[in-house]
């Protein structure tokens, strides 16, 4: 082997133990970091957050539960509102109607009291020709 090739081995070999040797320090701090925690530790967390789970769920079944309430309030006031329309009309209703069965009941007695006079003067007529011609 030349000089160069030693150099070249020598270097290779330097920079490799470099690598292995920053390479082994970051898994390290990598292994220390990301290690699990005992299970205490890990509980409890999960304790916690199942506590603020269960928070946000009681918060939005709290906002959820209003809103329906609200809602089936404003669907009973909508339907009493109808309702009031729908009785309005149906006195309106009635009232027109037996306002014109009146009307045409009047309508009909006065017309039936226009046939008997006429009638009761037809016959008073007929009645004094039958006596002037008799």
């Amino acid at each position: 082997m030349s000089n160069m090739d030693n150099q070249n081995t020598v270097g290779n070999t330097s920079s490799f133990a470099k690598g292995l040797f920053i390479g082994g320090l970051i898994g390290a701090a990598a292994a220390l970091l990301f290690a699990p925690k005992p299970g205490r530790d890990l509980r409890s967390e999960l304790s916690d957050k199942m506590t603020i789970v269960s928070d946000k769920t009681k918060d939005v079944a709290s906002v959820v539960s209003s809103r329906a309430t609200d809602l089936a309030k404003t669907v009973s006031t909508k339907t009493a509102d109808v309702a009031k329309t729908v009785t309005e009309s149906k006195d309106n209703i009635v009232s027109s109607v037996a306002k014109a069965s009146a009307d045409v009941a009047d309508e009909a007695n006065k017309a039936d009291q226009e046939i008997m006079d006429a009638t009761a003067k037809t016959a008073k007529d007929s009645q004094k020709q039958l006596n002037a011609t008799s």
